[in-house]
């Protein structure tokens, strides 16, 4: 069976985050995301792939420790 396609809501709700939030992401850090039609779709093995490479929790704006 084929993994289904999600959603900014339906991933913003399983990473606990707002959708404002995997929209910054998606732009700014690379967040996996498909474009279809004018809907941007997101698989949950890429993204909790990217999660676990630690690219969710790099700063562009550098180290804040």
């Amino acid at each position: 069976m084929t993994e289904r396609w999600l959603s900014v809501e339906e991933i913003a709700g399983y990473l606990g985050v707002s959708k404002d939030t995997i929209y910054a992401w998606r732009d700014k850090k690379g967040l996996p995301a498909h474009r279809i039609g004018r809907f941007w779709k997101f698989k949950a093995i890429e993204v909790d792939e990217w999660v676990i490479s630690g690219s969710a929790s790099e700063s562009s704006e550098g180290s804040r420790k």
